[in-house]
């Protein structure tokens, strides 16, 4: 276990709002034949919320021009964009050049970094897999996510973004013997240590949509294919309503905000 201090984080400012909307999704397996899909969910994600997250998996094989897809609509709506990368988003090997497009079109791309926007932490990681509680992998993780930073006490509240899953709850409906591919407990811990508000992930397509720690943090599975069969007549993703924080300055323009990031190492 560690501690990371990060310098600072970039932030967004909004006139005074007693409550924000974040709506969240993910595995959008974005493709050619999906852009009008897309499109239409992007859509109805910006009626409804301030700040759109997407959980990992947002290209179908990995490829540059499938997140030209995504970064046109997150260029369209105008509004903030989180997002993390999924295990399909590095099929290609192209995930930097992924990455980039998103963030150029203006969403904040999280790997084991956080942001502000409106008040609100951000922290996000791609996570990892290696089971659940006594059958968990004790001393595994890919290289690039083995540390998993948190927004500390600059912000009241916290939201964590992966794509793989924290807890063996979210998994249930899955076949048994692939839970240990679908996330790990030991993405549980921080979770609980640092206060986080909620936590969001995806690739779990056939698995329950909300759970929670055994602290009682909520975790919600927002896997588009899960949703679609859970909300049934209305668009695939979740909606969390969270007191805004943000108390000045109604610019929409980014700035500078310092805060220390906590971070654990395995």
């Amino acid at each position: 276990m560690g501690f990371a201090y990060c310098r600072e984080a970039t932030g967004l400012r909004m006139e005074a709002k007693k409550q924000l909307r974040i709506a969240a999704t993910a595995d959008l397996h974005c493709k050619k034949t999906s852009r009008d899909s897309i499109k239409d969910l992007l859509s109805a994600m910006a009626k409804e919320a301030d700040i759109l997250l997407f959980a990992g998996d947002l290209c179908d094989t990995g490829l540059p021009e499938e997140a030209q897809l995504l970064a046109q609509e997150i260029v369209r709506i105008k509004l903030p964009v989180v997002a993390v990368l999924g295990n399909h988003d590095f099929e290609s090997g192209k995930e930097a050049e992924v990455a980039s497009i998103l963030s150029d079109a203006g969403a904040n791309v999280l790997d084991g970094k956080c942001c502000e926007i409106y008040g609100i932490g951000f922290a996000g990681v791609k996570g990892f897999c290696g089971g659940f509680g006594d059958r968990a992998l004790q001393s595994w993780g890919e290289p690039a996510i083995k540390t998993f930073v948190y927004e500390a006490v600059t912000t009241p509240e916290r939201i964590a973004l992966l794509h793989y899953a924290p807890i063996i709850d979210t998994v249930v409906g899955e076949p048994p013997e692939i839970a240990p591919f679908l996330g790990s407990s030991r993405l549980e811990e921080p979770l609980n240590r640092y206060a986080v508000r909620a936590a969001f992930h995806g690739h779990a397509h056939h698995g329950t949509p909300e759970g929670a720690t055994p602290q009682g943090v909520p975790v919600y599975n927002v896997a588009k294919p899960l949703l679609e069969r859970v909300f049934i007549g209305r668009a695939p993703f979740r909606i969390l309503e969270i007191e805004s924080h943000e108390s000045t300055n109604p610019a929409l323009t980014p700035e500078p905000l310092p805060f220390i990031a906590m971070s654990f190492a395995f």
